[in-house]
């Protein structure tokens, strides 16, 4: 089974993107909701990122995610500690989710792939690109914030120009037809080498 990581900047249009893979048949596994998921149920994490960032990190038992976000999207090196604790999880919750597909290739939606110096975990790789002003729009439309706090967290991503080298496929997601049809041809290519 080949795994195709799928990761793009914030905005980009990633979950657009795997959702059409979702259409055609391919198990998807979105990394950001499986992580916000975890970070909720798995006793591990959550008592990592109480001894890291503070009982305020958890409100009746649920992430108390506003929180979190202050305390870490202004600070790279809090942010690379928190996802120390919580990347590990989620690639072991991947792995096993991996083993339980029966396709000839699985993507793994991770906006952080290059960040995180994970590309030789996959097969091939996928980035979704947009402009970076429609991306700022659809974040504060989506998140409903501010444009200072989106570019806060694109900041803490790899830029577009870095990224474009180390993909084996580029899906521009702007016009909704266009982007179906080029997700069409990755798929196409991607099976013909399963």
């Amino acid at each position: 089974m080949k795994v195709v990581g799928l990761t793009g900047g914030i905005g980009s249009g990633k979950s657009t993107v795997s959702k059409m893979f979702l259409e055609l048949g391919v198990p998807v596994y979105n990394s950001d909701e499986r992580a916000k998921k975890l970070m909720n149920t798995s006793a591990e994490i959550k008592n990592q990122i109480i001894a890291f960032l503070g009982e305020e990190s958890y409100h009746e038992e649920k992430l108390n995610r506003a929180y979190i976000a202050k305390k870490v999207f202004n600070d790279t090196t809090l942010l690379a500690q928190l996802n120390a604790i919580v990347h590990p999880v989620v690639r072991e919750d991947f792995l096993k989710w991996t083993g339980e597909q029966e396709y000839c290739y699985v993507i793994q939606e991770t906006a952080l792939l290059f960040e995180n110096n994970a590309q030789h975990l996959y097969d091939s790789i996928i980035l979704v690109t947009a402009p970076k002003e429609e991306r700022i729009s659809r974040v504060v439309r989506r998140d409903n914030g501010t444009r200072e706090q989106v570019i806060a967290r694109m900041n803490n991503q790899m830029d577009d120009e870095e990224k474009l080298n180390l993909s084996d496929f580029v899906i521009e997601n702007i016009d909704i037809e266009r982007t179906r049809s080029i997700v069409l041809q990755v798929h196409a290519a991607i099976i013909t080498d399963c």
